[in-house]
């Protein structure tokens, strides 16, 4: 079964290199019994990796179970997992088997991981290492034989310094470890994502299928999906069902994405540069070009208004409004670089990184393509030319700092 193959059988869409990756991995790990660790960011579509695992194994014709840690009270997960005796607590009042036990030969998914209690994962290490477990209340050592595969949204390697996870469980379930991409990292998926979303809605529903504008796709790309394909599915269906237009734009997609224009004046200054990678330079440079656009249009269009006046009076006359419109032009040329200066001003402020580019700004003449290709090349600069790292300084994907990189002919090697 190829790569395409399994993502028709698990409807999975996209096609971005890291998860295309995962798949491969989790493939080639389904006809083992090893453990497994899935990580990615909530809302990525971990559960679908241990689906898939468990279904292309020796363990497809018998049992699989997904838990959710966190959602189990601490009180009761022992219980819950390895089962309990009668009389082992208030309100036991007849034994119970564990889902360790009634999935035995299947495969069991032990969502956020993270969130299980450090005695309930002495108990989750002894079945993986031996197969073995008891009940609570009891003192019979039973056998269970099942495939655990785990999945966590959290850095596991800090909960082992914050002494909230055991050192030996991490290195034990991450025998193979499989990361799931972000939706911001997947490109062109998005598009993908959303326009099936948008004909699954329409079908269900029997709504019209609407088509994305130009600047709507571009918001698509550039938003950063904190709830990954999850809020994604959910803004699909939102929009498709509210918007009354054909054409869904970039405006009508705003209206159901949190605000991003958040006043950047208000945020602590100890918040500030862990805040500030959320929002795109891209915008900022947009914000100047969209802004420098307008003022050489106002300038254009003034001057030649005063340009026809004078044609219609007397040389002398022509030759002091051509005066005029020179001083126009200056006033008009001097005013747009500080009201653009005043813009750039306060966004320096968040990161150091832009001071430097606002001092070349206001010492120079430039355009938005040269202080764009300034800023890439002293991220490159400061990442020893790595590409991931420098991307990740700026606040954009890789994929848009490369075809950035194309785009203004830098040599980034």
């Amino acid at each position: 079964m190829n790569l395409q193959d399994i993502k028709n059988r698990f409807s999975i869409i996209g096609n971005c290199n890291e998860l295309n990756y995962a798949l491969q991995t989790a493939v080639k790990v389904a006809q083992t019994d090893l453990t497994v660790l899935i990580t990615g960011e909530s809302g990525t579509g971990k559960e679908v990796f241990s689906q898939i695992i468990h279904q292309l194994s020796s363990r497809r014709h018998h049992p699989f179970i997904a838990i959710n840690c966190g959602a189990i009270p601490e009180g009761t997960i022992d219980s819950e997992l390895f089962g309990h005796e009668k009389g082992s607590f208030t309100g036991a009042n007849e034994s119970r088997k564990g889902y360790f036990e009634t999935v035995d030969k299947g495969t069991i998914f032990l969502d956020e991981i993270a969130e299980m209690p450090m005695g309930t994962q002495a108990r989750l290490l002894r079945l993986l290492q031996n197969g073995e477990f008891i009940r609570v209340g009891s003192s019979k050592i039973q056998k269970a034989d099942v495939r655990v595969v785990a999945a966590t949204n959290v850095n596991l390697l800090d909960s082992l310094g914050q002494n909230k996870f055991r050192e030996d469980l991490y290195y034990r379930l991450n025998t193979v470890p499989i990361k799931v991409p972000p939706l911001r990292e997947r490109g062109e998926d998005i598009l993908l994502l959303f326009r099936k979303f948008s004909y699954d809605f329409q079908e269900k529903n029997k709504v019209p299928l609407k088509s994305l504008t130009q600047d709507a796709n571009n918001l698509l790309l550039n938003y950063r999906w904190p709830g990954n394909v999850r809020q994604l599915k959910s803004v699909a269906e939102q929009v498709n069902l509210m918007v009354e237009s054909q054409y869904i734009t970039a405006e009508d997609l705003s209206l159901f994405l949190p605000e991003i224009h958040t006043n950047l004046a208000q945020i602590p200054n100890n918040q500030r540069n862990s805040d500030f990678n959320m929002y795109s330079n891209e915008v900022l440079f947009k914000i100047l070009f969209d802004l420098k656009q307008d003022m050489h249009e106002l300038k254009s269009a003034f001057i030649e208004l005063l340009k026809r006046q004078s044609n219609s009076d007397s040389r002398a006359i022509s030759s002091y409004h051509s005066d005029q419109d020179l001083n126009v032009q200056n006033h008009i040329t001097t005013n747009s670089h500080e009201f653009a200066t005043s813009i750039i001003a306060p966004i320096s402020t968040l990161d150091p990184n832009l001071k430097q580019l606002e001092d070349e700004f206001q010492e120079t003449n430039l355009n938005l393509s040269d202080i764009e290709k300034i800023y890439i090349l002293k991220a490159l600069e400061r990442n020893k030319g790595k590409r991931k790292y420098a991307a990740e300084d700026l606040g954009i994907s890789e994929r848009t700092l490369y075809r950035k990189i194309i785009e203004y002919n830098i040599d980034s090697k």
